[in-house]
């Protein structure tokens, strides 16, 4: 049966009755016919979520969700933050890719160069930030494109110049760079996966800049998690990638960095690839051996020449010696 708007009458009666009810610690969401419901959230999938309201579970579908908000104040923001050197991880709960983006989504950048542009994300309230070593490449004058969103629900976006590349690692096509910071501001930053835990068919997206279209969200799958690339093994994934999402955050669905996002096949669909983050936190906790020379925009590595081939000849001394004539 149905209440004349499309929802179960069972999804009402519950709804209701939770109105009445209250929760120490839970999720309020609202429903597009205006209802709200609070309880436990258990499980989110793609279509649907799972609620615990305390005498029984619900399935929601989430195309009658309009929003969804912790009711609890204290449990906004994670309790169980690991803070490691310049990023942070936690135990973040399960939300929808449009809640997570609200969260998540002021963390991502956009990079510019004279070249080209790309995406980056800010790892740490100082405003280090992540992106790709192809992004900056050559590159010394650099600027980011940060937004905030207003009590209106529309961006501001802030141009700043004049930001430093502190490493660069070529070979995992990783950089990190710093913001200068901002007097009226505080940087907006994404939390770090704590493990590779990313699997085959777990739900994913991205935010990028696409070819130059700023706060782009593109969601997907795991294709795979351990796809070798000379020598290099990614994460492949269906979420649409282009250029100028490379340096991105490629999240889960906790909202959690697994990625960073550096290519995709031309000529396919689907087929976009991402740096696992054992990399990545292998390139933070040793930056120092990266570090970046201004004399040497391409530091990272440096190869030696190989030694010239020896004449096999005594060399030239003493004074009665005379030198090989040719």
């Amino acid at each position: 049966m149905s209440d004349g708007r499309g929802l179960p009458l069972s999804l009402v009666y519950c709804a209701t009755a939770i109105i009445l009810s209250t929760s120490v610690k839970a999720d309020a969401i609202v429903l597009k016919s205006g209802q709200k419901i609070v309880g436990q959230v258990l499980k989110v999938q793609p279509d649907t979520v799972f609620v615990d309201i305390g005498i029984d579970v619900i399935r929601i579908p989430v195309d009658q969700i309009e929003s969804r908000e912790e009711d609890d104040p204290a449990a906004a923001e994670p309790t169980d933050v690991t803070e490691k050197g310049i990023f942070r991880m936690a135990n973040l709960p399960e939300r929808t890719v449009k809640e997570n983006v609200v969260r998540y989504g002021e963390g991502v950048v956009r990079i510019q160069t004279p070249t080209g542009l790309g995406s980056g994300f800010i790892i740490d309230s100082r405003g280090f930030c992540v992106t790709n070593f192809h992004v900056v490449e050559g590159q010394t004058r650099i600027g980011v494109t940060i937004y905030r969103r207003r009590d209106n629900g529309e961006f501001e976006r802030r141009s700043i110049r004049d930001v430093k590349i502190l490493a660069l690692n070529p070979f995992f096509d990783l950089a990190l760079l710093e913001i200068p910071p901002q007097d009226d501001m505080e940087f907006q930053t994404v939390y770090i996966g704590q493990d590779n835990s990313a699997r085959e068919g777990d739900p994913v997206f991205a935010i990028g800049s696409p070819h130059g279209l700023e706060r782009s969200v593109s969601e997907g799958i795991v294709s795979t998690r351990n796809r070798s690339i000379e020598g290099i093994v990614y994460i492949q994934t269906t979420a649409q990638i282009n250029p100028g999402n490379s340096g991105g955050p490629l999240f889960n669905n906790h909202g959690e960095v697994v990625g960073v996002i550096n290519m995709k096949l031309t000529f396919g669909e689907g087929l976009g690839f991402a740096i696992p983050i054992a990399y990545l936190k292998h390139f933070l906790n040793n930056r120092d051996a990266f570090a970046f020379d201004r004399t040497n925009p391409n530091t990272g590595y440096h190869y030696l020449d190989p030694p010239r081939r020896t004449n096999p000849k005594p060399p030239f001394s003493g004074r009665n010696s005379k030198p090989d004539s040719k």
